[in-house]
């Protein structure tokens, strides 16, 4: 069964422990039965996703606007910006700083996280 969803109808929550970040989730095992989790992420001003690491998924991230700095163990840290890619792979430290420019980004676990 095919699915079509727009964003602007689909409620943006509050990341359950991260100050100024919002998540929107387009497509779920829980909701959609998916072997994947997609979320549109919203990170205000001077938010930050402190140091984590997914054990089970791995994390890709499409960035669709802003600016901010990314540093993942294996890498460094790098400019977060329109039009980059990152994938983490699981278990990976990672975190996201620095936001200049409110960051809209494409998220997406693999396998699905819920």
């Amino acid at each position: 069964m095919s699915i079509v969803k727009n964003l602007a109808e689909i409620p943006e929550t509050t990341h359950p422990f991260l100050a100024k970040v919002g998540m929107s989730t387009l497509y779920s095992r829980r909701d959609d039965g998916a072997e994947l989790t997609c979320f549109v992420v919203r990170c205000k001003v001077g938010s930050e996703i402190e140091e984590h690491v997914h054990p089970d998924e791995a994390d890709i991230i499409y960035v669709l606007a802003g600016k901010a700095t990314m540093w993942i163990e294996d890498r460094g840290e790098f400019p977060l910006d329109s039009g980059v890619f990152v994938v983490v792979p699981k278990d990976l430290k990672h975190r996201t700083y620095d936001v200049t420019e409110e960051l809209l980004i494409y998220d997406v676990f693999y396998p699905a996280m819920f």
